[in-house]
């Protein structure tokens, strides 16, 4: 689908207006893709002074938000959208619902960063963060990308990822039981590692969440409940 098939209006006002969602969408992303990678740095680094950056930063998130919500129902209001440009405003408002929850959750890796702070030993879990976090950030960046593209592979490679994510998650959390288990005295730092690892796939959740309002935005198609493959055949029908 041509990524400029939104703004060929007769008005320029409201070709300017199209593009300032999609525009204003995008740097909201990238406050929420920084949170992230901060979030995550600061837990490993055991970095306060970033941690605090996170949280300052989350209130600036939540303002954009607003900001964005209030744009899309000036359009709705005002051009009475239809088509594409309809299911563009509608994925728009829905986007930023989950990028304010990914700041959320950013923020919660933040808190736990500061509070794991008093204690210098790094505890059990490091590890999972680091890699978990790492396989998150990257569907969040791609979840944007394919968004600011229009890209429907793109999007469908970042549900798949959230699957992965989610049988990573489920064995890390295994693993920290059975490590509590075993030295109760790591029990209140390795929960708060458990914490965090949840914060990372709830994130990556949203980050699905994103991939599958481009789908909706390329063909209409409401794909939130369904499974890879019939997301797959949505995408690419096979020929009779």
């Amino acid at each position: 689908m041509d990524i400029t098939s939104h703004t060929h209006h007769i008005s320029q006002q409201y070709n300017i207006e199209l593009e300032a969602i999609r525009t204003h969408l995008s740097e909201m992303g990238g406050m929420a893709q920084r949170q992230v990678n901060d979030a995550i740095q600061a837990l490993i680094d055991a970095d306060i002074e970033r941690a605090e950056q996170v949280v300052r930063a989350d209130t600036k998130v939540n303002s954009m938000e607003v900001t964005i919500d209030e744009e899309c129902v000036r359009i709705l209001a005002r051009r009475q959208p239809a088509a594409s440009d309809l299911r563009l405003v509608i994925a728009v408002t829905k986007a930023i619902t989950d990028l304010e929850r990914i700041g959320d959750e950013a923020s919660k890796i933040a808190r736990q960063a500061i509070a794991m702070n008093k204690d210098g030993q790094s505890p059990r879990g490091y590890i999972e963060v680091r890699h978990i976090g790492g396989h998150v950030s990257r569907m969040l960046q791609d979840a944007l990308d394919a968004f600011a593209r229009l890209d429907m592979d793109l999007a469908l490679n970042v549900v798949q990822t959230d699957k992965q994510v989610d049988m990573e998650y489920a064995t890390a959390m295994r693993e920290l039981v059975t490590f509590m288990i075993e030295d109760p005295r790591s029990i209140t730092r390795v929960l708060s590692i458990m914490w965090s690892l949840r914060a990372l796939e709830r994130i990556g959740d949203h980050a699905r969440n994103l991939a599958q309002y481009v789908i909706y935005l390329v063909n209409g198609e409401d794909v939130r409940h369904a499974n890879l493959e019939q997301i797959a055949e949505n995408l690419h029908p096979k020929s009779e």
